[in-house]
């Protein structure tokens, strides 16, 4: 009987280990379009206006200056967005008609905390994962879970958290946490 019962309460840790490292699924209000904000570098090309062709950072305020049509909010919105609002500034008065094509051409940075050697900021690559993001923090600690992390990121102006596979996609601006494993 006193065998029976360990291999069943092994048998219940095994499983309860194994649904305790499982990553959940990521709610798709998650998964918003990538919006601008402070410390995007923009490179923003009015065909056939040299002038006004140029790389713009958004400033704090999430604004970038322009020649002609002075500040332009960009932070929350899409690069597809603002091209629509510059090409109805510049349309109003300045430009017959413009053709804005609006690009990043630096993103702002990243940040990871938690059980990773080096834990900070750093500058985002197109492409990156979680993995890939522990990978430039220097790895993880000995203490670390790696099978999922927490992210977190701004969505509407309000800052989200999503706990998300280790394979997960990551966007500039994003916060990742890396939690300690318990055994």
């Amino acid at each position: 009987m006193l065998v029976r019962s360990l291999a069943l309460l092994a048998a219940l840790l095994a499983l309860a280990a194994c649904a305790s490292t499982r990553a959940p699924s990521v709610d798709p209000a998650f998964e918003t379009p990538y919006v601008l904000d402070s410390g995007d570098k923009l490179r923003v090309v009015v065909f056939g206006q040299e002038g006004l062709s140029n790389s713009y950072a958004v400033d704090g305020a999430g604004k970038i200056a322009m020649p002609l049509i002075g500040a332009v909010e960009a932070r929350g919105r899409t690069t597809e967005e603002l091209s629509r609002v510059i090409t109805a500034r510049l349309r109003s008065g300045y430009v017959r008609e413009p053709h804005v094509a609006v690009e990043v051409e630096i993103h702002r940075p990243f940040f990871i905390l938690g059980e990773v050697t080096a834990a900070g900021q750093y500058a985002f690559v197109n492409g990156m994962t979680v993995e890939t993001a522990v990978a430039i923090a220097g790895g993880f600690t000995p203490r670390a879970l790696k099978t999922h992390a927490t992210v977190g990121r701004l969505v509407d102006g309000q800052m989200v958290h999503a706990t998300v596979p280790i394979t997960y996609p990551l966007r500039p601006g994003d916060t990742i946490t890396i939690e300690e494993r318990w055994f």
